[in-house]
């Protein structure tokens, strides 16, 4: 099947041509047919499978330029709000697409907000919004939840509700998430109007994937990780741990051992999780070293290893980030490096997922390295100067 097969306008065609995608995916193929004759669809679909344009081509299509806020997309993270809003002002350029989240003044969006056709927003920062009376939901037309399941899981179940609830009722409300979960067959049957349930595969490729794992002592874990992204590493590599703290700590240590690596957690500005995202999907830097909010709806292309650095206590988790390879025919590699603390989590994702067919692999011998427990010395040294001339200041300005 083409795109032209699903009945969109030629203008959308034209956009969808630009971008160059050819073929529509089977999410696009299952649901933009129900989407564009305004029914209600919950997806389920892997993370990078098309979900945007799936339901993209419904807000395009249905929505006119100048005629107040009509669609209103939520996300659980600033960066795929990012995301979301480049690729609908690609699809449309007509449509005033705006994205709205937290961590940047909140004025410069109340201007965007009186001229916007379309809002994408994340939860916290649209309530900001609402109790403020600074965005207009009465001509909302239709409401799309993106990654809905991550969104429950971060704790936005009640915000969302709030956020339905000030929509009007008549109106198209469609779900798309990785997985769906009962608490999300709950919501929609809450608020949605019989809608179609549709089922895509993983866009993962089993047959492409291969999955290994390694014992290793707690203190040769960071060691092991050198070595391998040294000697097995063909491609871009995304590697995942469970805080932030962790986060920052293996990303000192690979650039201390000459490994060109960045971050990305919540606990960064969005500017800098902006920048670390597109230095990595140009491949500036090889190694990416991400909490969970990195695998999750983000557009990350070539990767060919996903390392494990810390084992996620949600088997889900897992699964979105193994997903992150062997994608559209390529192979990938996934690797688990795994301490005694690891144990617990890694059996509970091989008994939830049985099928999985994980390897363990022998430890190669591996060299001293270089350990950086705490921020360089220089870094704290400007630190503790600032604090003194600050307090200094202070006193002067005292008496």
């Amino acid at each position: 099947m083409i795109f032209e097969e699903l009945g969109l306008s030629s203008n959308l065609l034209e956009a969808i041509k630009r971008i160059d995608i050819t073929e529509p995916t089977q999410i696009q193929r299952e649901s933009i047919p129900h989407i564009l004759k305004g029914k209600d669809v919950v997806g389920e679909s892997a993370t990078g499978s098309g979900k945007t344009i799936a339901f993209g081509a419904g807000i395009v299509e249905n929505c006119i330029p100048g005629k107040g806020l009509q669609a209103l997309v939520l996300t659980p993270t600033r960066e795929l709000a990012e995301q979301v809003m480049k690729v609908l002002r690609q699809l449309s350029r007509g449509l005033r697409t705006i994205s709205v989240y937290g961590g940047v003044s909140i004025n410069p969006q109340m201007d965007q907000l009186r001229r916007a056709d379309v809002v994408v927003a994340t939860p916290g920062r649209l309530l900001d919004h609402l109790e403020r009376r600074t965005i207009d939901l009465s001509r909302l037309k239709i409401l799309v939840l993106d990654e809905a399941d991550r969104m429950l899981d971060m704790g936005f179940i009640d915000d969302v509700e709030r956020i339905i609830r000030a929509c009007p009722r008549e109106r198209q409300t469609l779900f798309f998430s990785a997985t769906i979960s009962p608490r999300i067959r709950d919501l929609a049957n809450k608020h949605m109007n019989n809608p179609v349930n549709i089922s895509a595969t993983k866009m993962v490729d089993p047959d492409k994937l291969k999955q290994v794992y390694y014992d290793v002592d707690k203190n040769r874990k960071l060691s092991l990780l050198v070595h391998l992204l040294q000697h097995d590493n063909s491609g871009l590599a995304m590697i995942f741990c469970n805080t932030r703290r962790t986060t920052d700590f293996v990303v000192r240590n690979l650039k201390a051992n000459r490994i060109k690596a960045i971050a990305i957690h919540g606990g960064l500005s969005q500017n800098k999780r902006a920048r670390t995202i597109d230095l990595f999907n140009k491949a500036k830097a090889g190694v990416l070293v991400c909490t969970d909010v990195a695998a999750r709806g983000l557009h990350i292309n070539n990767v060919s290893h996903v390392f494990n650095y810390e084992i996620p206590s949600d088997p889900k988790d897992y699964v979105h980030r193994i997903g992150r390879t062997a994608r559209a025919g390529e192979s990938g590699k996934v690797v688990n490096i795994l301490c005694n603390y690891d144990h617990d989590n890694f059996a509970r994702i091989l008994d939830e997922y049985r099928s999985f067919d994980v390897a363990n692999v022998k430890l190669p011998q591996l060299q001293r390295i270089v350990i950086r427990k705490d921020e360089p010395p220089r870094q704290r040294r400007n630190f503790g100067r600032q604090n003194y001339f600050r307090h200094g200041q202070r006193r002067k300005a005292n008496g």
